[in-house]
């Protein structure tokens, strides 16, 4: 598994996330992953295409794929 830092900038109002830490096995599947876990939408963040993806590392051991980290912008 590799770590990814995952960002948008299209959504940046109040209620939205701008950037996140996740854990995936590819950039693919870190883009479609949304912070706020299974709850999440399109108003808090961003088409997958809109999501840019960068290289942070790799995971030691088997972790879980998902949100490591986010940082949401509450209103």
């Amino acid at each position: 598994m590799m770590i990814w830092k995952i960002s948008q900038r299209v959504n940046n109002d109040y209620d939205t996330y701008s950037d996140a830490v996740v854990v995936a096995t590819d950039a693919e599947t870190a883009r479609r992953i949304h912070p706020g876990g299974e709850y999440g939408d399109l108003y808090t963040w961003a088409a997958p295409e809109d999501v840019t993806v960068e290289l942070l590392g790799v995971a030691m051991g088997d972790p879980p794929s998902g949100v490591v980290v986010a940082s949401f912008h509450a209103g």
